[in-house]
């Protein structure tokens, strides 16, 4: 176990920069921590670390022990919390954040249910119009579509999504359908300004090809389902999550517009901001939603009914 307890002294040396800033750390001495240096250099037989007076440098061998060593330490650690999690009882306030549409259908009965399971978490369930920085505004978990923007933090996919081009039958019949993606732009598209990507533009791919659009229209929103009803209503092409539209393709309400080519998925993701330390109460609400996900995809469907009975929901 030195070998372990050396490398965690280590990693945590060079985060700190000096061996003065770690002395003060740790309530020892600079000298103290000198020495500790010298005997893992020595047991090593390599030099870890260039030092002067000021500034600590990482010799190649010292870049070696410390990429590596990183990594073994996170795998430790992770072992230990999922054996101590194990025996953990999920308990205490648990906040977790959702966009307003997919919260309101899918993230809301699915903490109820939770809440049934786990009688001592209480669930504080914030709907925004966007995903949010957690770490910002202290969620524990939050619900995120896509690729996520910080990679700092830590995700685990509960559900497939895909996206979809769909449109009424009575403005396709009216407009045309269109034939290849340059159509769009003579068509009326409804454009969501959901998150700081370049506004109105659609990336389509069909094998290798692929194309971008600059989509236009007379109807733009930063609410998906006003952006829905507005298509039902016969108003443009509309992009969205199958999760929003599948019910409404099955009704014939909408009609898949440009059906073989795909659209940059939209995959479902539970976010957290430490792998490290992970609470029992987080843990069992990521896995309680992954889970919850999977039954919903083995569903049978049933015509007209919600999106989260419907089969092949989440393929």
């Amino acid at each position: 176990m030195d070998s372990i307890s050396d490398l965690a002294f280590f990693v945590q040396l060079v985060k700190q920069g000096s061996l003065s800033a770690l002395a003060r750390e740790l309530g020892v001495t600079p000298p103290a921590i000198s020495v500790r240096l010298a005997r893992m250099e020595t047991r090593l037989g390599v030099r870890l670390l260039n030092r002067t007076t000021r500034r600590l440098s990482v010799t190649q061998e010292g870049e070696l022990y410390l990429s590596n060593g990183t990594r073994l330490l996170v795998e430790l650690e992770e072992l230990d919390r999922m054996v101590s999690s194990s025996r953990a009882i999920p308990k205490g306030l648990l906040r977790v954040n959702a966009t307003f549409g997919f919260g309101r259908r899918h993230i809301a009965p699915a903490v109820s249910a939770f809440a049934r399971r786990y009688a001592e978490v209480d669930v504080q369930l914030t709907l925004t119009d966007r995903s949010i920085n957690l770490a910002d505004q202290a969620y524990d978990v939050g619900i995120w579509f896509g690729q996520l923007p910080d990679s700092r933090m830590v995700a685990r996919k509960i559900a497939a999504n895909r996206r979809f081009l769909c449109a009424s039958p009575e403005y396709l019949e009216k407009a045309g359908v269109p034939a290849t993606p340059r159509d769009l732009q003579s068509h009326q598209c409804i454009v969501l300004r959901e998150n700081d990507a370049a506004y109105g533009t659609w990336h389509l791919s069909r094998g290798r090809k692929q194309e971008t659009v600059k989509v236009r229209g007379s109807l733009s929103s930063n609410d998906g389902e006003t952006a829905l009803i507005w298509a039902l209503a016969g108003h443009g092409v509309l992009m969205r999550s199958e999760w929003d539209v599948q019910a409404h393709l099955r009704s014939g309400a909408l009609q898949m517009v440009l059906p073989d080519w795909s659209l940059p998925s939209a995959d479902v993701y539970a976010v957290y901001g430490e792998r490290m330390n992970l609470s029992a109460k987080v843990s069992a609400l990521i896995d309680f939603l992954a889970d919850w996900f999977a039954q919903v995809a083995d569903k049978p469907p049933v015509e007209g009914a919600p999106l989260a009975s419907a089969r092949g929901t989440w393929d």
